[in-house]
């Protein structure tokens, strides 16, 4: 990411950003509500258009090509489905629509016990089972980078440890994550680095150790909190 800036009429949400991700590195992004984060990660999907700067993704640009956003798989907070679709019907369709040669992988419908939920319609599930589902599809064609916001909300402790554990096992693999969440001991568990944004700008950007050290917190939550009255004062 360099240099981007995205403005919503006379509010300024994206302040210029710059990031830089490594291969293999789980990156927690992290600040306030209205701090930016959705809308840095709109960008980088596509979903929104920065006014200024670049993204690129595997040395592509990911708002004009299509190509850099294949290698994304995104976990959204809410997956919408239609109502009248199976989880079975919408893995059908990611199919489809990437035309790939290779065979999907769905060992996380039987890691995460999704088996015969596959076949209700999504208007019968609960929001912890369409959540299983979002990760299905996330990670159906081993992407380069994952895109998780709030991964583990609804799941009960046992999907979301599962779920823990393959996004471990993707980072071994050498897949970048890009992650958020308020649930800090996620966080914790499974990012290398911590990136703080307020208003629209990176206030701190380094590893779990540096930041304890910085704030002299021990615990996520408390470091963050730290950051932000050092800020208010």
């Amino acid at each position: 990411m360099e240099n981007v800036r995205k403005s919503f009429g006379d509010n300024q949400v994206l302040a210029g950003i710059d990031l830089q991700f490594q291969r293999g590195e789980t990156t927690a992004i992290v600040g306030p509500n209205g701090a930016g984060k959705s809308t840095l990660i709109k960008c980088l999907l596509g979903l929104v258009r920065p006014d200024h700067g670049r993204l690129l993704i595997g040395g592509l640009n990911a708002q004009h090509n299509a190509a850099a956003r294949r290698l994304v798989g995104y976990m959204p907070q809410h997956a919408e489905f239609p109502g009248g679709m199976t989880g079975r019907d919408m893995i059908r369709l990611v199919e489809e629509l990437r035309q790939e040669d290779r065979a999907p992988d769905l060992s996380l419908v039987r890691t995460l016990g999704l088996g015969a939920d596959l076949e209700q319609p999504f208007r019968t599930l609960s929001g912890g089972t369409r959540q299983k589902v979002s990760a299905v599809l996330a990670s159906m064609f081993a992407p380069h980078v994952y895109v998780l916001d709030e991964p583990t909300a609804g799941l009960d402790p046992v999907a979301g440890a599962a779920l823990k554990d393959h996004m471990a096992a993707e980072r071994e693999r050498g897949a970048t994550t890009l992650l958020t969440s308020h649930v800090m001991a996620d966080l914790e568990e499974l990012a290398d680095r911590v990136v703080f944004l307020l208003d629209g700008r990176i206030r701190f950007d380094g590893t779990m150790n540096e930041l304890r050290e910085l704030t002299g917190r021990e615990r996520l939550e408390r470091a963050i909190a730290t950051l932000l009255e050092g800020d208010a004062a």
